[in-house]
Parts: structure tokens; C-alpha cells; sequence
């Protein structure tokens, strides 16, 4: 295989998983909906604080598994050291187990402190013991996801991801049907309302739970039908080099941890805004009903979308990092100049028209999948924060290059002093301002652009790479104004006619097309690397035929 024939299949990979990754957050959007509808906006905030908890939760145990289990195999891997990369599988299943096994335990037990003490919100303490058990299992989920990328294969993680969707969106409804429910009954007997929202919550996270065992089990079946491949490759592995489990234990911590600690800080912006944002507003004098109701819009409509092109994002630098890696081991410095270049412009050429959709198309967008709602709050919310949604996706890229770089610490460093630029100007905001809850918006705003700029000035520093700006941000920002201006005006012609529902599923398309196009037409994107991106040709021959090539 060549080498530009490599870097096309692992830009294939990443996009595989990254399709994974939209339709995963399509399901999520869609199954939002009676979700959000079932909770009410207090249930939400109850369901968004617990998740946050287990996010946490997660980041200390198998968030970074993934990642460092595909760093490590995939660089056995390039050099054929077969039995070595299945010794940092089953080194990592252990730590999984052992680590996944006792935060569960301790959340599940803690779960009453936690809720009360740290959160101000004691009733999403139900919620939080359910997701308890999801600690173990997505730590060995992590696992096996990691043994299969760093083979290069992101096909098994991709099914599993929408699997888990799936199962999650069906059992997460029901369970918070049925479950708001018995809540109402309990709420009748005790006389506080809240049980019905805290019993809902409780209920939509046991889908979190049945979608990750499902996915689990399906990772576990396609293990066993791949161990044949796995045992004649290490077969075929001759290299006297055999690391011992302590050495594999000892290199798994070294990759973890600075990983552990970078995602620590990212999910403590938002376990910070929420127990931030909750205090202060108790403090200011508002019921906890009114900002749990807030946080509630924030969490289930907000993250809701703001998600779908960070999803898009992870899933690149997920395929990244061991491709990455590869090129570290057998190619050049301008190789893997280039192919941090290319996955950046990839990055960001999806990116930069999300965050102008959502500027131009907030609240009908909001109003199509939310419909029994007002979103004005939210759309005016995610109007604010759709520049997050560009700074986010680069420095998720950037994180990404630095560890695949080995450089391990500077990306916690750097989220570390984000992280305390963020708390203050979130401090000012909340205290001097009074923005509410808008000022938790604009405080991920700083929070991500800070990152941004200390992950650039780090890989000018230690690797020599200086991001190209025409392509990369200039003409795609051109193009995403041209897309903006035209689909704003699609969705006024056909709201005159036909509604606002239609509206938006006539701008879309619309938007897309438009982009496209001005993208191509501004030379943003030449034939030669559209070529190479997934379905390339097909995406050369329609451009062709209408004359976009100069």
C-alpha cells in the first residue's frame, strides 16, 4: 500500500467514524425530544448534573482507555510486534476491571453525598446510583474499542457506537415513562413534586446502561471471531522483544495519565459551571426548581446539538492519534506536518458551517426537534455559544496531535490554565453581570478559544508545525457566510408558505449544497484532495458535471 493510499484509508477510517458519530448524535437529538418532553426542563437538570458526575466518573477510568490502548497497539503494531500489542490489551482489561469496578462502587454508595453536598441538586442522586454499573462496563468497552483502532479498524467501534444509540434512545424513553410514573405516586404520598422528575431522570439514564452492555456484547462477539486473524499474526510475529506485564502496566499509566488529566479538566469545566452556576444562583436568591430548570435547557437542548459536530471531531482525532503514530514510527517530519494539516482542514471545513447554521437557524432548528417547547432561551443560548463549537473542534484536533506527539503533559497544562480563566470570567460574569445562565455560554466560549491558542503556540514550539490559515479557517469562514446568508433566506421563503418545520428541512439541504459549492468555487479544496476524501470520486464526477473546477 502507499503511502498517500495509507493516509486516504485512515482519513476513510476516521470519516467512518465519524458518520458513526452523526448518527449517534442524530438518534441522540431525535430520542431528546419525548425525552426532554417526559422530564420537563427540572427533570433535565437532574438527568444533565448526574451525567456530568458519571462523566467525571468516566474520565477517571476508561475515557482515556480508547486512546492510549490504540497509541500503544498501533505502535506495536507498525512494527509487527503482534504478542507485545496483545499484552497492552490484556494489561488494559485489567486496569479496566480493577479501576472501572471501584469508582462504580464508589459513586453507587456516594451517590446521596454527592448529589446533596457538591451538586445542591439531592434529587439527581437517583439518577446517579443508576449510572453506577455504566462505570465497569464502558471502561471494557473502551478497551476492546481501543484494541480495534490501533489496528486500524474503526468499523467495530462505529457499530457499536450506533448500537449503543439505538438500544439507549428505546429503553431511556421507557424508562423514563414508566418510571416518572412511580415517581408521580411517590411525589402524591410525600407531598414534593420533585420525585416525579427525580424518578424520570433515574429512568432515562438506565438507557445508558442497556446501550453499553449491548454495544459491549457486540465488541465481545466480534473479538472472538477476530482472535483467529489475531493468533496467525502472532504467529507470524519472529521478534525476540517480549515486554513484560509490568512494563506494559508501567507504559499504560505513562499514556493514561496525562490523558486522564487533560479530559479531567475539560469535564471539570462543566461539573464547574453547573455547581457554579447552581451556588450562585441560590445564593442570588432563586429557587432551585428555576436554575435546575436552566441547567435542564443547557443539558438537553443545548449539548444536544452543539454535540453532533463535536462528535465529528472526537471521532477524527480518535483515528488520528494511531495514524499519527504510524507516521512517527516509519515517515518523515513533513509527513506528519501533512497529515496534522489534513485532518485539521477536515476539521474544521465541518466545523466552522455548523457553528454558522447554528447562528443564522438557532431557534428553528431548536423548534423543529423540540417542538412542545419554547426554545428561546436555548435558541438565543446557542446562538451565543456556536463559536465554541469551532474553537471546541480544533483544540479536541490539537489535543490529539500533541499526545500522538508524545507530548503527553502539554495539553493538561494548557486545559489547566483554561480552566482557571474560564472559572474567573465565569465568577465575573455570574456575580458582577448577571448574565445567568448565558454566562455559563459565553464562559465555554473562553474556556475552548484559551485552549486553542496555547495548543498552537505549543506545536509551533515543539514540533515546528504552523497551521495554514487560508484554507484551514479564511475561505471556509467566506464560504460558511455565503452558506448562512442563503439558507436564512430559503427558510423566509418557505416559512411564508409552508411553516417553520418545512422551512428548516428546506434550508438544510439548501445550506449544504451552498457550502459546497462556495467551498470549491473559492478554492477552498482542490480536485486532487477531494479525490482522496471518502467518496471521492463520486464528489469529483458531480463537480465536474456542473463546472465547479477551474
Amino acid at each position: 500500500m502507499t503511502k498517500k493510499r495509507k493516509e486516504k484509508n485512515f482519513l476513510l477510517q476516521g470519516s467512518i467514524l465519524a458518520a458513526a458519530g452523526v448518527i449517534t448524535k442524530l438518534i441522540g437529538a431525535v430520542y431528546r425530544v419525548p425525552l426532554v418532553n417526559i422530564l420537563g426542563d427540572k427533570g433535565m437538570g437532574y438527568y444533565g448534573v448526574a451525567f456530568q458526575i458519571y462523566a467525571i466518573a468516566l474520565t477517571l477510568t476508561s475515557y482515556s482507555l480508547p486512546l492510549a490502548v490504540s497509541k500503544l497497539v498501533s505502535a506495536r503494531v507498525a512494527t509487527g510486534e503482534y504478542k507485545n500489542s496483545y499484552k497492552v490489551f490484556r494489561g488494559a482489561m485489567s486496569f479496566a476491571v480493577a479501576a472501572g469496578g471501584l469508582a462504580g462502587a464508589g459513586i453507587f454508595f456516594g451517590a446521596d453525598f454527592i448529589a446533596s453536598n457538591l451538586m445542591a441538586m439531592k434529587q439527581s442522586s437517583y439518577a446517579l446510583r443508576v449510572l453506577a454499573p455504566c462505570i465497569l462496563i464502558v471502561a471494557i468497552l473502551g478497551v476492546f474499542r481501543g484494541f480495534f483502532q490501533g489496528n486500524g479498524s474503526m468499523i467495530p467501534t462505529a457499530v457499536s457506537q450506533v448500537l449503543e444509540q439505538i438500544v439507549n434512545a428505546g429503553v431511556s424513553i421507557g424508562g423514563a415513562y414508566f418510571l416518572f410514573k412511580a415517581g408521580a405516586e411517590v411525589a402524591k404520598e410525600r407531598g414534593d413534586s420533585s420525585y416525579g422528575a427525580a424518578y424520570a431522570a433515574a429512568g432515562g439514564t438506565l438507557g445508558t446502561v442497556a446501550g453499553a452492555l449491548t454495544a459491549l456484547l457486540f465488541l465481545m462477539f466480534i473479538f472472538i471471531v477476530y482472535k483467529r486473524v489475531l493468533k496467525r499474526q502472532m504467529r507470524r510475529d519472529r521478534r525476540h522483544r517480549r515486554e513484560s506485564y509490568r512494563k506494559i502496566f508501567r507504559i499504560l499509566m505513562i499514556t493514561i495519565a496525562p490523558v486522564v488529566l487533560s479530559s479531567t479538566v475539560y469535564n471539570l469545566c462543566g461539573v464547574m459551571d453547573n455547581a457554579m452556576f447552581g451556588k450562585i444562583m441560590a445564593v442570588q436568591g432563586h429557587k432551585e426548581s428555576e436554575y435546575a430548570a436552566l441547567l435542564g435547557i443547557l443539558n438537553g437542548k443545548y449539548d444536544t446539538l452543539v454535540n453532533v459536530p463535536l462528535a465529528i471531531s472526537n471521532s477524527l482525532s480518535a483515528s488520528l492519534i494511531p495514524s499519527l503514530v504510524m507516521t512517527l514510527k516509519t515517515g518523515t517530519r513533513k509527513q506528519v506536518h501533512n497529515k496534522i494539516q489534513m485532518f485539521t482542514r477536515f476539521d474544521m471545513m465541518i466545523a466552522i458551517p455548523c457553528a454558522a447554521g447554528f447562528i443564522v437557524l438557532a431557534e428553528p432548528l431548536l423548534d423543529l426537534l423540540f417542538f412542545t417547547q419554547d426554545n428561546k432561551t436555548a435558541g438565543i443560548m446557542l446562538q451565543l455559544g456556536a463559536l465554541s463549537v469551532v474553537f471546541y473542534c480544533l483544540s479536541t484536533v490539537t489535543n490529539a496531535v500533541l499526545q500522538g506527539l508524545d507530548k503527553m503533559m502539554i495539553p493538561v497544562k494548557n486545559a489547566t490554565i483554561s480552566l482557571v480563566i474560564y472559572a474567573t470570567s465565569l465568577f465575573v460574569m455570574l456575580v458582577v453581570f448577571q448574565w445567568g445562565i448565558y454566562a455559563v455560554v459565553l464562559g465555554r466560549i473562553v474556556f475552548s478559544g484559551s485552549t486553542c491558542i496555547l495548543n498552537a503556540h505549543a506545536l509551533r514550539v515543539h514540533s515546528g508545525y504552523v497551521q495554514e490559515q487560508k484554507k484551514t479557517f479564511i475561505i471556509p469562514v467566506i464560504a460558511a457566510v455565503i452558506m448562512g446568508i442563503a439558507a436564512k433566506l430559503v427558510h423566509l421563503f418557505f416559512e411564508i408558505f409552508a411553516g417553520t418545520q418545512i422551512a428548516v428541512l428546506a434550508a438544510l439541504p439548501a445550506a449544504v449544497a451552498v457550502y459546497g459549492v462556495s467551498l470549491v468555487l473559492l478554492g477552498g479544496i482542490s480536485e486532487a484532495e477531494l479525490y482522496d476524501m471518502p467518496k471521492g470520486a463520486l464528489l469529483v464526477k458531480i463537480c465536474r458535471r456542473i463546472h465547479l473546477f477551474q
